[in-house]
C-alpha cells in the first residue's frame, strides 16, 4: 500500500504513566509506515525533551502557549497536508493502538469511500472495558448488530457500523475529508470541537463509522476532570455554541435557547427553587455574552466546502 500516512498527536504533559512512550511505540510498530507529527502545548513535565531524545524521527511543533486541542490538531493537519498526506490519523497522547489498527481502518476507508471519519473500538487503558466516553456514544436502539458482532469470537475486518458521533481520541480522516471539511473550528478551545466537526461531516452527507475488529486503548479512567470540562456554565456554553454553529439545525438557535431558559425559569419560580433560579439567571448571562456574529460566521464557513480553519 503506497499511501502517505501521518499520525497527529497533541501533547500536554504526557509523561505520566508513560503515555507518550505507549502512544508513539504503538504507531511505530504499525503494519504500515506512519509519519508522526507531535504538537506540544507548552508541557512542563519534560515531554518535549523526552520526545527529542527518544523519538528523533517525530516531527515536533512547539507552541509558545496552550493553543487547545482543536487548533493544535489543525497545525498538525496543515503540516501533514503540505507534505502530501493521504490519511490523517488523529490520536490522543494517552491512547495507543494495535499493530493492524491503522491498516485495517485504511482498507475500509478505501472500500467504503462514503465515510468521512473511521474509528476503531475505544477500550479503556486496561483493555477490559469499553471506554466510558465511547460507551456513551453507543445507542442501544441502533446497536443491535454491533453488540451481536462483539459477542462473536472473531469479528470480520470489513464490518463497519454507523455512529452519530465518535470522540476524536482516535480518528482516521482521508484526504477528501480534510479538503471538504477542513480543520477544527477555533470557536471551541477545549471540548466540543469534535462534536462540531462531526456536525459538519454529516452536513456534507459523509458517514461516521466504527470498525469493531480493531481497537484503541484510551487510558483516561483515572484522569483528573479538566477545568474546561467541569464547570457547569462552561458545559452550558458549549451546548449553546454547538447548537448555534450546527449547519444541520435551522432557524435562530439563540432565540430557541432563550425560550428554553424562560420555560425553565417559569418552572423554577413555580416550585420556589432558588438554586435553580440563580443558575438559570447565570445561564442567561452566558447566553448574552456569546458573540453571535462570530458563531454565525463559523456556521456559514462550516456550510461551505474547502479547507476552512486551517
Amino acid at each position: 500500500m503506497n499511501k502517505n500516512i501521518f499520525a497527529i498527536v497533541v501533547i500536554f504533559n504526557g509523561m505520566q504513566k508513560k503515555w507518550i512512550q505507549k502512544c508513539f511505540d504503538s504507531l511505530l510498530k504499525s503494519t504500515l509506515k506512519i509519519n508522526i507529527i507531535a504538537i506540544d502545548n507548552v508541557s512542563t513535565d519534560g515531554s518535549v525533551e523526552f520526545i527529542k531524545k527518544n523519538y528523533p524521527s517525530v516531527e515536533l511543533i512547539e507552541n509558545y502557549s496552550n493553543e487547545g486541542f482543536g487548533k493544535a490538531n489543525n497545525m498538525g493537519i496543515k503540516r501533514a497536508y503540505e507534505q502530501g498526506a493521504d490519511y490523517y490519523f488523529l490520536l490522543n497522547q494517552d491512547a495507543w493502538v494495535e499493530e493492524s489498527t491503522i491498516e485495517i481502518l485504511i482498507n475500509n476507508c478505501i472500500k467504503y469511500p462514503d465515510y468521512g471519519i473511521l474509528s476503531p473500538m475505544h477500550m479503556n487503558g486496561e483493555g477490559n472495558l469499553i471506554d466510558k466516553g465511547f460507551f456513551n456514544c453507543i445507542n442501544p436502539l441502533k446497536s443491535r448488530y454491533l453488540y451481536s458482532a462483539l459477542s462473536t469470537p472473531r469479528i470480520n475486518n470489513e464490518l463497519i457500523y454507523n455512529f452519530d458521533f465518535v470522540p476524536a481520541a482516535c480518528w482516521l480522516l482521508p484526504k477528501k475529508t480534510i479538503e471538504k471539511i477542513g480543520g477544527f473550528s477555533p470557536t471551541f478551545y477545549h471540548y466540543a470541537e469534535d462534536d462540531n466537526y462531526v456536525h459538519r461531516v454529516r452536513y456534507f452527507s459523509m458517514k461516521v463509522g466504527v470498525v469493531p475488529s480493531v481497537k484503541v486503548y484510551h487510558d483516561r479512567e483515572e484522569r483528573s476532570p479538566h477545568v474546561y470540562f467541569d464547570a457547569l456554565l462552561t458545559k452550558y456554553k458549549r451546548k449553546v455554541l454547538l447548537n448555534i454553529s450546527n449547519p444541520m439545525l435551522k432557524g435562530n438557535r439563540k432565540f430557541v435557547e432563550y425560550r428554553l431558559l424562560l420555560a425553565d425559569l417559569f418552572r423554577a419560580f413555580l416550585f420556589f427553587d432558588k438554586k435553580s433560579i440563580r443558575l438559570i439567571f447565570d445561564k442567561f448571562k452566558v447566553l448574552l455574552r456569546i458573540n453571535e456574529k462570530d458563531i454565525l460566521i463559523n456556521k456559514k464557513v462550516s456550510e461551505k466546502e474547502g479547507m476552512s480553519f486551517l
